[in-house]
């Protein structure tokens, strides 16, 4: 795997270093946001993982973050952040994050985070022949199409541009399943592939952008089932 963290604490990536080279990733550091944006610009497909600070001189892990959105919709990106609000945390989100890590941080944790994300990433690479409604699409209903080779999502015909990883693995979560209820517990432990303790704006956060995405081509289909979750429902579709 090959890492680029984006961190201005050269103690931090010092550490995190060895512990990338136990795991065998090659690893790049750049301690200036503007300076880690142009390493992912002069070879976007190069990346398998960014880590990214949220406090960087120059330019701030958010600005960088969508910049990178703007190249690279697929590329995982864990932000990391010493600030542990709640505003923080979903605005980076938004900004097309696919997780967050809280400083001070164990670098067992940040490892077991990519981990999971790197191998919920991979997942749309491997299909069960036996869900495929025909030889293109692994979710079909009458309004809806999802191929999980290709990382594509159709409304009534038209393409849902633009979704991270995240997005579309939550997407395939809930409508591989239509009508079906999933808790935010549940999602966050199917989606997350692992327990975020009761972190449930992690979900909400992924939901908004992940809408905002589907309503650009049609009729909303992820519904809310208020004190419960989320479902997947075109059955009101025109």
């Amino acid at each position: 795997m090959n890492v680029l963290m984006i961190e201005d604490n050269e103690s931090v990536s010092e550490m995190m270093q060895m512990f990338f080279l136990n795991e065998g990733w090659e690893a790049t550091f750049k301690y200036d946001g503007k300076e880690g944006l142009d390493a992912f610009l002069e070879m976007p497909e190069k990346w398998d993982m960014i880590t990214l600070d949220l406090n960087l001189p120059t330019m701030d892990g958010m600005s960088v973050c969508r910049e990178v959105r703007k190249v690279s919709n697929t590329v995982p990106i864990i932000m990391l952040t010493a600030r542990d609000s709640e505003s923080d945390q979903v605005i980076g989100l938004e900004m097309g994050a696919d997780d967050y890590v809280t400083k001070p941080f164990s670098p067992l944790t940040l490892i077991a985070r990519i981990k999971a994300l790197h191998r919920r990433s991979e997942i749309g690479e491997h299909i069960d022949s036996s869900t495929l409604s025909d030889d293109k699409f692994d979710v079909a209903t009458d309004h809806f199409k999802m191929n999980t080779k290709t990382r594509e999502a159709y409304l009534d015909d038209k393409q849902i541009d633009g979704l991270t990883p995240k997005e579309f693995d939550l997407l395939y979560t809930l409508a591989k399943k239509p009508r079906q209820v999933f808790s935010r517990e549940q999602l966050l432990e199917m989606v997350w592939d692992y327990q975020y303790f009761g972190d449930e704006r992690t979900v909400d956060a992924h939901i908004k952008k992940l809408r905002q995405k589907i309503e650009k081509v049609g009729p909303q289909v992820i519904q809310t089932v208020w004190g419960v979750g989320y479902k997947f429902d075109d059955s009101g579709v025109a």
